[in-house]
């Protein structure tokens, strides 16, 4: 399975500089390959394949004076945006033919030096790990990384906040957990993030409620500056900079790894948090994350070994009775408690609803529709590759490096640290 990882790092003065020049030639080498596209499309000519199109935005461009500074940076930096550009492509036909599920994705756009996240990728010849913990990066130099896993590829990013970015992808096996005797079902909300089946309430921490006012000042005096102005970007830099201290993705990580250890299968109910998020509970929704806790414990499970469903939202967790399975119909949200119609048991309404995610979990993984690693092979089980995800924050437990055989660096940043 692979995993991915986010390290800071601190480039000096005349790095930030060779950055920024990568930053901006795989951005244009990215644009001529999307405007060599288009304008073959628009002459009815054929898709540009992507061989050609190296040749012709990159092998080319360097011989002429306009593009001759593209030899400045690691030519791995160009192809790799050409690829970037190639993968934008193949999502856009693969949506418009229905290969690809979930929402239509739109044809590429140009880049813009003005867009708030800049970022390159490099293969494994395109960068090194040096014996003293310094990321070297071709045509960059040896780059300070706040270390805790061991890398094989990286994408180096610069935020909105103007910090800069390490991100690996790591090849490793599941390290699996003692098997727990408990499972558990957990139905999500905003004034309690999780119930879960055994009564347990988890409060919503509501980080962006809190920093709203904060917010909302600086929001303000982002809006009085001049536009273009060096205040304003200094401005728009501080609104990034507290809005990436209220993400607080470490609070998620923790609580989802406490859950996965305790308990040896997960169930969660889904919701649509896109649909929700245009209503009038649209701030509160994108403050209690539900996508994200359901995601992180997804490959969680798959890392340590358990098993992990998820319930249909079309399921009626809140209408029926935990206790003798009567439904009840449904009820209107400031109604929090009720009273079976067939047997008189007194339900929390949460509570109730986390048991009947529970039992239905149960049933999916025993009818062989959950993919999971441990799920039993005669319920039908099927294996699909997890996609790279990005783990809690610190480091490893001793003894247990990410790849075996080679060695761990210590002293692993929180990702969601803003420092100042």
């Amino acid at each position: 399975m692979q995993l991915r990882y986010n390290f800071r790092v601190y480039p000096g003065p005349g790095q930030r500089t060779a950055l920024a020049r990568a930053f901006g030639c795989a951005r244009v080498v990215f644009n001529d390959g999307l405007r060599a596209r288009r304008e073959a499309h628009a002459a009815g000519l054929p898709y540009i394949k992507n061989t050609d199109l190296q040749k012709q935005v990159i092998t080319a461009a360097k011989r002429t004076g306009g593009r001759a500074w593209l030899g400045e940076v690691s030519s791995v930096v160009l192809v790799q945006s050409l690829r970037d550009l190639h993968t934008a492509y193949r999502n856009f036909f693969a949506s418009l033919t229905g290969k690809r599920k979930g929402p239509k994705v739109a044809p590429p756009r140009f880049k813009s030096r003005k867009d708030s996240r800049q970022s390159i990728r490099l293969t494994a010849n395109g960068f090194s790990v040096r014996p003293n913990g310094r990321l070297y990066v071709a045509k960059v130099g040896d780059l300070r990384v706040k270390w805790s896993r061991t890398p094989t590829s990286v994408t180096l990013t610069m935020d909105a906040a103007g910090r800069y970015w390490a991100s690996f992808v790591v090849d490793t096996t599941p390290d699996i957990l003692p098997e727990a005797g408990t499972d558990t079902g957990i139905d999500l909300g905003l004034n309690h993030l999780a119930v879960l089946a055994d009564g347990r309430k988890i409060d919503s921490p509501k980080f962006l409620r809190r920093a709203e006012k904060k917010l909302k000042r600086m929001q303000k005096a982002l809006s009085r500056e001049a536009k273009g102005s060096n205040n304003r970007d200094k401005a728009r830099r501080k609104v990034a900079r507290q809005h990436a201290r209220v993400r607080r993705r470490d609070w998620q990580h923790k609580l989802s790894t406490r859950i996965i250890r305790d308990n040896q299968a997960v169930f969660v109910e889904t919701l649509s948090a896109k649909g929700l998020g245009r209503t009038r509970l649209a701030k509160s929704v994108h403050d209690a994350g539900w996508a994200q806790f359901a995601a992180m414990l997804e490959y969680k499970a798959a890392k340590h070994g358990r098993t992990f469903a998820k319930v249909d939202r079309s399921f009626p967790s809140s209408q029926v009775c935990s206790a003798c399975g009567f439904r009840d119909g449904p009820k209107p949200l400031h109604v929090r408690a009720w009273t079976c119609g067939n047997c008189g048991t007194i339900h929390d309404r949460d509570h109730n609803a986390a048991k009947n995610v529970l039992c239905e979990g149960r049933r999916i993984v025993a009818a062989g529709r959950a993919e999971t690693l441990n799920a039993s092979p005669s319920a039908g089980r099927t294996r699909t590759p997890l996609p790279a995800q990005r783990v809690e924050a610190g480091t490893h437990r001793d003894g247990q490096p990410a790849v075996a055989g080679i060695p761990v660096f210590r002293g692993g940043e929180d990702v969601n640290r803003v420092p100042g």
